[in-house]
């Protein structure tokens, strides 16, 4: 995707081959700057303070972070404790741990020299096979998109939530994809943007990509949403995730499941877009097994943005000493799913479908 007409990844090698380089995304959408990667502490500090988000972004960085760790100690110990440190940088997204497992046994039979030159490779691959996926996510999706068109006979209106666009992967996005694609082609889309506090990431991120990519939408308020479907505003909604158990359920930013249930009461479709790396093939109740992350409350307390001087100030929204909670993610579960978009096709929000649709996969978790 481009910014200001230059395209761009989330994530990329660095010309030096010394380290990767990466879009600061807590800095969006007031201020564009990169920032360079180049050891395992750094990788798990951009994970962990969300310069780097969204699940197969996280996994890439991940992957990259392990390369790094191994270029300081390619031994089984550097190896483990490398795998440790990003594995516990965030706990939500299985992407993480999927890339990690990935990296970890393309190099753990090889003699301690070859590995990080292996690491790296892999996660090179890893990042363009991200962007196949998502490529693949948006061309399952559009038709839904088409045949919503269709039916109006105007544009359609397509509700999101929190950022599952380019921003949130290496590149095309996941909810996004489809949007983008039916930009692409004509199809005429608006997008209504969920703010998504409390870190903005709607506001600040979707709108920031849609935006630089010419594709119409609207800023709203979280609490906006219903409003919108009961008076028809909405054709359908899709969403991103960042774990999707084995039956259907999806973890997704906090305020998705209010949005489920506000789609499901007033008929409008609900869409999960996700590439097959963000299912969890080891559990099935998402409400039950799904570790939900608490982040730091002042992210609830306090806001950033850019003042009429153009200076750009955090503030406090709270009263002194009242606390607050902040939990990440909610879990959506299956039943308000109306269908997974997944890098394969579009299937139901079902144990059985979803093994129809992977049948290669090999869950480590028996019924």
């Amino acid at each position: 995707m481009k910014v200001d007409g230059r395209p761009y990844r989330t994530i990329w090698p660095a010309a030096d081959g010394g380290g990767v380089e990466a879009i600061d995304q807590t800095l969006l959408p007031h201020r564009f700057v990169t920032r360079r990667i180049e050891d395992l502490e750094a990788a798990v500090h951009a994970i962990a303070t969300m310069v780097v988000r969204g699940a197969p972004l996280i996994g890439a960085t991940a992957a990259y972070g392990l390369a790094l760790g191994l270029r300081q100690d390619p031994s089984d110990e550097g190896l483990a404790h490398a795998y440790d440190m990003l594995f516990h940088s965030r706990p939500t997204a299985v992407n993480l741990r999927y890339a990690l497992d990935d990296v970890s046994a393309k190099v753990s039979g090889l003699p301690a020299s070859a590995r990080a030159q292996a690491a790296w490779i892999r996660a090179g691959e890893i990042c363009d096979e991200d962007v196949r996926l998502c490529q693949n996510i948006g061309e399952a999706g559009l038709p839904l998109i088409e045949a919503a068109h269709r039916r109006r006979g105007e544009r359609v209106n397509i509700l999101t939530h929190c950022n599952a666009g380019w921003l949130a992967t290496v590149d095309w996005g996941t909810a996004t994809a489809p949007i983008y694609m039916a930009h692409d082609r004509g199809v005429p889309v608006h997008v209504y943007v969920d703010e998504t506090r409390p870190r903005n990431q709607g506001a600040a991120l979707t709108a920031f990509e849609l935006g630089q990519h010419g594709v119409p939408h609207t800023i709203i308020a979280d609490n906006a949403g219903g409003h919108l479907m009961q008076h028809g505003k909405v054709d359908l909604c899709i969403v991103g995730a960042d774990r999707v158990t084995a039956r259907g359920d999806a973890a997704n930013k906090i305020g998705t499941y209010l949005k489920a249930l506000a789609a499901r009461a007033n008929d409008v479709p609900f869409y999960v877009a996700m590439p097959h790396t963000t299912i969890d093939w080891r559990i099935l109740d998402g409400l039950a097994e799904i570790e939900i992350e608490e982040r730091d409350p002042t992210e609830v307390t306090h806001m950033s943005g850019r003042l009429d001087n153009g200076e750009v100030a955090r503030v406090a929204i709270t009263p002194p000493g009242s606390p607050a909670a902040n939990p990440a993610f909610d879990v959506t579960p299956a039943e308000l799913v109306t269908g997974l978009i997944t890098d394969r096709g579009v299937c139901a929000a079902t144990r059985e479908a979803l093994a129809a649709m992977f049948p290669d996969a090999q869950p480590q978790r028996a019924a």
